[in-house]
């Protein structure tokens, strides 16, 4: 079962959920039970600004990414 990337809009909480892949029902937030969106993990979207699409907003190390690039694409990691 793969992870997913929740963010309550409510107390801006992000947390992760192991969760089947096909299960659509809704997840609450740990901290105030708000009703929460499944986002992007910063993994997956640093693989997918890598190939040539829009800049992802987090960088490979799940820190903001930087103002003149995609962040982290290798080397050592500046967060």
């Amino acid at each position: 079962m793969p992870i997913f990337e929740y963010h309550c809009p409510s107390c801006d909480k992000v947390f992760e959920r192991l969760q089947r892949r096909d299960d659509d029902a809704p997840v609450s937030c740990p901290a105030c039970g708000a009703p929460s969106e499944r986002q992007f993990s910063s993994f997956a979207m640093s693989i997918s600004s890598g190939s040539g699409g829009a800049c992802a907003s987090r960088d490979a190390c799940g820190g903001p990414a930087p103002s003149g690039g995609c962040g982290c694409t290798g080397g050592s990691c500046p967060h």
